[in-house]
């Protein structure tokens, strides 16, 4: 991204600038584990252009920064019928205690994290430059 923001109620909640905006869904299954792995993995993520025009270069090594916005349709079910099913997300409780574990361990690892607003309906804007949209599973 060269920038992300979610708002809530037409209120700007978080915003970055360059940097990776991370769509987080959570399963029953997943763990603090998972989101530390999650985490770490994001942190590393050789996805930026080096000065070659390489992608050799993390989030981490550009100063860029991360906008977490959790999004539990990731974790849609579609294999019967017109309307996805849910039931393979995480519950709310479990959802947003996982979703701030991997905030907290991207801000433990130095980046400045900007954070969605949990269970709102959130407008999320962004300006992709790349792109590049990858599916990271713990």
């Amino acid at each position: 991204m060269s920038r992300a923001s979610v708002s809530v109620d037409g209120e700007q909640v978080g915003e970055i600038g360059p940097g990776l905006l991370l769509f987080v869904g959570v399963a029953p299954e997943d763990t603090a584990a998972t989101a530390t792995k999650l985490a770490e993995k994001v942190a590393g993520l050789r996805v930026f252009d080096d000065g070659s025009g390489k992608p050799n270069l993390s989030v981490l090594d550009t100063g860029g920064e991360v906008l977490v916005v959790s999004q539990f349709t990731l974790l849609a079910d579609l294999s019967r019928g017109r309307r996805p099913s849910y039931s393979g997300a995480a519950r709310p409780e479990q959802a947003r205690e996982l979703v701030e574990a991997v905030a907290s361990r991207l801000v433990e690892l130095g980046l400045r994290v900007a954070r969605g607003s949990f269970g709102a309906h959130m407008e999320v804007a962004l300006v992709n430059d790349g792109p590049v949209t990858l599916i990271l599973e713990g």
